[in-house]
């Protein structure tokens, strides 16, 4: 069996245990696929964790991750190769993974089920294609950046029930489910670098990229990372959503999520060569989109044999940090001091669950715990239920609204006049739909609580 991902990582997972229960076929994914040993921790459905979902949902034993798993190793454990793509109950039960990430963080053996599910995907796009929808929402932010008129047929698309009905007759999109608008204006900032706000003393330099999902959706945030990072006396390299020829600067996620591996490679290789020069020169990756960003810690080395790597793949993955990472990193490290003014009233935070997947939510609560007389609210909710684009499929959005309904919706009612921060656009976009409530980015708090 071929492999579309870099699976090297897992070679030696399993050498010399006569119990390892390592499937026949599949070589070093296989050996992924091993590294759980059932001890059912995500079977455990507790108030606190993010895992799992859609198991959290509907407690059948083939939608935990450990139950995937069970039918994984069936399938490659069959004489031919290409079986295991054909068994509907491994279908159905990858289908409900949503890529939250959770099984890694929570699960004794870091079970990857996201990146497993990854490779399940790539394997049918190789052999089937990707499907017209797939492609479309995955394709969909980018063309919005290179022609912005197309903002005007989603609004259109939005307005009309008749519309809706085609797109999900045609497409398989969700009726219920509003598509995102570009914000106006959006985030128009061009690259290049930008001096501090205050005369002395240089703090440092950093790389702040604004990825194409902030910069169309979240430009606000954008804005305020960019002002924030300049008055604490940084200089700002900044890395805005396109290029000067309108190539996006694209993580890849989208595309690595559905199986379209070719693609999300080739915005790997245009994203790093941007960042070159300066993971060279040791610029700490400064990201605001927890999806994105963290693609380069989590996924870059997977998507390359390791004799394909592309340069700065390395810096990246050792220097990309989430705005929260970095903050709290020079505060604990570097002498950064934070001066803030009071803040009346509670303050809720979803975050994203691949913010909860790495441990981000320790520095999320380190920075806000600093504003005084803010009474800070963490909501003990799993995922959202958006899931990428999970929550716009006709299949999937009656069980994507019952996710935000177990924890989250309840929390965000129980305090209708608190202001909310949420770790992702996807998440603010989910909680727009459901609750008509607007969501706001960490740097637009801290920003607007910097003491003068």
């Amino acid at each position: 069996m071929k492999t579309v991902l870099n699976w090297s990582a897992y070679h030696e997972q399993g050498q010399g245990d006569a119990y390892a229960d390592i499937p026949a076929q599949g070589g070093d994914f296989a050996r992924a696929v091993a590294v759980c040993i059932r001890s059912g921790v995500c079977e455990q459905v507790t108030a606190k964790g993010v895992m799992c979902p859609s198991y959290r949902l509907m407690p059948a034993p083939d939608r935990s991750p450990g139950g995937r798993i069970r039918l994984l190793k069936q399938a490659l454990n069959r004489p031919q190769e290409q079986d295991w793509l054909t068994d509907p109950a491994l279908a159905q039960a990858l289908d409900s993974c949503i890529g939250c990430k959770g099984c890694k963080r929570e699960c004794e053996a870091y079970v990857d089920m996201a990146t497993i599910k990854a490779e399940y995907q790539a394997q049918l796009v190789a052999r089937h294609g990707s499907s017209l929808r797939a492609w479309l929402l995955a394709a969909g932010p980018l063309w919005l950046l290179r022609f912005p008129w197309l903002a005007r047929l989603l609004a259109w698309r939005n307005r009309s029930p008749r519309l809706r009905a085609w797109g999900e007759r045609l497409l398989g999109l969700a009726r219920e489910a509003e598509l995102p608008l570009p914000l106006t204006p959006g985030f128009t900032e061009g690259e290049g670098w930008y001096e501090p706000l205050i005369a002395a003393p240089l703090r440092g330099e950093l790389v702040l990229w604004v990825d194409p999902l902030t910069g169309l959706f979240r430009p606000a945030e954008a804005q305020a990372a960019l002002s924030l990072l300049r008055r604490l006396g940084y200089r700002v390299y900044l890395l805005p959503p396109q290029d000067a020829r309108r190539r996006p600067y694209e993580s890849g996620r989208a595309d690595f999520s559905i199986g379209r591996i070719p693609a999300a490679q080739r915005h790997a290789r245009h994203l790093l060569a941007a960042l070159a020069q300066h993971l060279a020169a040791g610029r700490p990756l400064v990201g605001l989109e927890p999806s994105s960003l963290l693609m380069l810690r989590e996924e870059y080395r997977q998507l390359f044999e390791p004799a394909q790597l592309p340069d700065g793949l390395e810096n990246a993955a050792q220097q990309a940090l989430m705005l929260e990472e970095f903050l709290a990193r020079e505060l604990m490290a570097h002498g950064l001091e934070l001066a803030f003014k009071p803040r009346t009233g509670r303050l809720l935070v979803h975050a994203h669950c691949h913010q909860k997947a790495v441990g981000g939510l320790k520095p999320l609560r380190r920075l806000l715990k600093l504003i005084p007389q803010l009474d800070l609210q963490f909501i003990e909710a799993a995922c959202c239920g958006m899931a990428g684009t999970y929550g716009m499929e006709a299949e999937h959005i009656a069980e994507s609204r019952q996710m935000a309904a177990q924890a989250l919706l309840p929390a965000l009612a129980a305090a209708p006049e608190s202001d909310l921060i949420s770790g992702g656009f996807g998440c603010g976009w989910q909680i727009r739909m459901l609750t008509g409530r607007p969501s706001l980015g960490l740097a637009q708090v801290l920003l607007g609580q910097l003491a003068d």
